[in-house]
């Protein structure tokens, strides 16, 4: 049945604990989805003045690392901090949060120090190419540079979660067209990964299974390789959403190897292709959703990480941000159909 002619339907999220609206009438069909706005180059920064090219590495903040580490070699990964960090590594962290359980007088405001590390992942030396422009084998290198940096940041003890995205185009929060991605190290858990953790457990108390090796519904499979399948989510937050998941339960990013980094860059590469020949490269954003640092033996057998591919097609207005609740206009099953028959050239 085409899309537009279904009624609309409201669908439970069960790993994120959430509603989604999905109202056909809303939108075009599937196929006809576009960006508005091809992202080639969103904000026009040319390579003459940018940063994070090769032969300015003196305009960036200070390096972290390199990949490979050889000074005198030609780099191809740059880890660095954020020349404008949202959190400060030079300040002291809180020795506890305060706050949660007010005594007289108190406000029940609650405040710790901004402590934390916000770093930048340069993904090529070269301006003009994307992370999809790079084959798996490099794909899988800016993944085992996101592992080793959080190996690095998990020896902090302040540090409870670490969270890995990418910002591409300017209305998906890039500013820099220069390929790259970003961590951010937190002092705190945030809340919507509490929350997606106690969703998942509750799918596990009430089946014995976990909710992410439970999915393998064909009408929403796109790809699959030796280690990770693509999806549409069952109750996609946004038009033509994508998750990447481990096939083999796996709760931490951090626990990928090079084999299975080069096989999750090959299909990371394949999904990012498709998007971009489908929807016209429209701006998104990608995250790594992985479990809290200081978890418990308890919360391995249903935490499982994933990778979220957002493209930025629509617009969050006063009922999404009033509820919480989304309003999808593409059903998850033809989303995944369209993006199956997009035709990738080798």
């Amino acid at each position: 049945m085409a899309s537009q002619n279904r009624n609309p339907e409201i669908r439970k999220d069960t790993v994120n604990n959430r509603w989604v609206i999905f109202s056909p009438a809303r939108a075009r069909r599937p196929s006809d989805f576009k960006s508005k706005s091809n992202t080639a180059n969103p904000n026009n920064n040319s390579s003459e003045n940018c940063p994070f090219c090769l032969g300015r590495e003196h305009d960036c903040a200070p390096e972290i690392f390199r990949v490979p580490p050889d000074p005198s070699a030609r780099w191809r990964i740059r880890v660095i901090q954020n020349l404008y960090p949202a959190l400060s590594r030079e300040i002291e962290p809180s020795s506890s949060v305060h706050g949660e359980s007010p005594g007289p007088g108190s406000t029940g405001d609650v405040a710790i120090s901004g402590f934390g590390f916000h770093d930048v992942v340069i993904e090529s030396p070269v301006h003009s190419v994307r992370l999809e422009d790079l084959d798996p084998v490099g794909i899988g290198e800016v993944l085992l540079a996101y592992k080793k940096r959080i190996d690095q940041l998990r020896c902090h003890e302040s540090i409870k979660y670490i969270q890995v995205f990418k910002n591409h185009g300017a209305s998906a929060g890039a500013s820099m067209s220069h390929s790259h991605s970003q961590i951010m190290a937190l002092p705190v858990v945030p809340p919507t990964v509490s929350a997606r953790l106690h969703s998942m457990k509750e799918h596990f108390d009430q089946t014995g299974r976990c909710s992410l090796c439970d999915i393998r519904s064909d009408d929403l499979l796109i790809n699959e390789s030796a280690h990770f399948i693509s999806i549409v989510p069952f109750a996609a937050t946004f038009p033509f959403e994508m998750w990447i998941i481990p096939l083999g339960h796996s709760s931490h990013f951090h626990d990928i190897d090079g084999e299975k980094a080069a096989d999750l860059g090959g299909l990371l590469k394949l999904m990012l292709r498709k998007m971009s020949l489908q929807l016209n490269n429209p701006p998104f954003n990608f995250m790594i959703h992985t479990t809290p640092l200081q978890d418990t033996c308890s919360q391995l057998p249903y935490a499982h990480w994933f990778l979220q591919i957002v493209p930025q097609l629509t617009v969050v207005a006063g009922f999404e941000m009033g509820t919480g609740c989304q309003i999808n206009p593409v059903f998850p099953e033809d989303a995944a159909k369209v993006l199956r028959e997009v035709c990738v050239s080798t």
